[in-house]
């Protein structure tokens, strides 16, 4: 079975090399086989049909309306490696003449080479239509072969990378909640977490989301210029870890003061942890820079509202991040 297997990817790719006309009285290695035009077009069909479940897969991918993506996604990748198992075990089978040895074979000499070569001319006796199916399969495999690098786009842009630092916050846009419920500063609990989210904004965006916490005033060591960003002690924060863009879910109130001195904000996925109370400063684990804080203020009705963007970029760590700010 794989000698068959590997004597068709031979003559799909490289073809059958010309030789000279068989002399009368020559011994064939193979039998002689009759063209199967209908075993060639059913390849050339899975060959088509694997192009264009192959195609599918970067659609799929770059078509975010589309419900249900990831199964998608893997349906129409799983299709085009079954249509092309299924082209070749049809070219394995009705297309390629095959011989039976009651040894195994192998190269010792030059007779034997010459003899390997006759196989492989004589093996593709049936096809007709050979430049037709070389470029059937390698439309297949070249469509394949970007279906497979498809998710290397999920590292990030390459070319045009300012869509990382865009975010729906500016000043005056309303924090609500999953609801659509304004915050009202009076609402916010000391040792309570709140999550947050821009009013009339798309909240799938990875700078949608923030938490909310209030602290005693006498709590905050936020930096100088940072001083009005948090009315009556309330501090908001991007949900986003800045370690591998992992969502903020745990707050950890002070329990054990010798090693838990201070409130924090905790990342459940790679622990890691940052003091809400200093302007999102890391005090353990793998995350490389302070969480983004959103400023603050508090309107006439009472209401949470954003007075600016974000502090810094949000998101993972990738590389250069350091050197840009959050967009609105």
């Amino acid at each position: 079975m794989v000698k068959r297997w590997l004597i068709a990817l031979v003559v799909l790719v490289l073809g059958r090399r010309r030789r000279a006309p068989q002399l009368d009285g020559e011994e064939r290695i193979v039998p002689p086989g009759a063209p199967d035009r209908r075993a060639e077009n059913l390849v050339l069909l899975l060959f088509g049909c694997a192009t264009l479940a192959a195609v599918a897969v970067p659609v799929v991918y770059a078509w975010d309306a589309i419900p249900s993506q990831t199964q998608f996604l893997g349906l129409a990748l799983g299709l085009a490696f079954a249509f092309v198992s299924a082209a070749c075990i049809v070219i394995a089978k009705r297309l390629v003449v095959t011989e039976k040895l009651e040894e195994d074979y192998g190269l010792t000499n030059p007779d034997d080479e010459a003899a390997l070569d006759q196989l492989v001319e004589e093996g593709g006796d049936r096809f007709t239509r050979k430049r037709l199916l070389i470029v059937a399969g390698a439309g297949a495999g070249t469509a394949l072969g970007a279906a497979l690098l498809t998710p290397a786009a999920s590292l990030g842009p390459v070319l045009d990378v300012s869509s990382l630092y865009l975010t729906p916050w500016r000043r005056g846009v309303r924090l609500v909640d999953e609801a659509g419920h304004a915050f009202r500063a009076e609402q916010i609990e000391l040792e309570t977490f709140y999550t947050a989210y821009p009013e009339f904004a798309d909240r799938e965006q990875m700078g949608a989301p923030v938490v909310v916490v209030r602290l005693e005033p006498a709590q905050l060591r936020l930096p100088g210029e940072r001083r009005s960003w948090a009315p009556d002690g309330i501090v908001a924060y991007s949900k986003i870890c800045t370690h591998a863009g992992c969502a903020i879910s745990l707050y950890r109130k002070p329990t054990f003061p010798p090693v838990q001195p201070r409130p924090a904000l905790v990342c459940p996925c790679h622990y890691s942890t940052f003091d809400v109370g200093s302007g999102g400063d890391v005090l353990f684990g793998p995350a490389g820079r302070a969480l983004p804080q959103l400023p603050l203020a508090v309107d006439n009705a009472g209401e949470l509202r954003a007075a600016g963007n974000f502090s810094g970029p949000v998101g993972p760590s990738w590389w250069g991040v350091r050197r840009h700010g959050s967009r609105s």
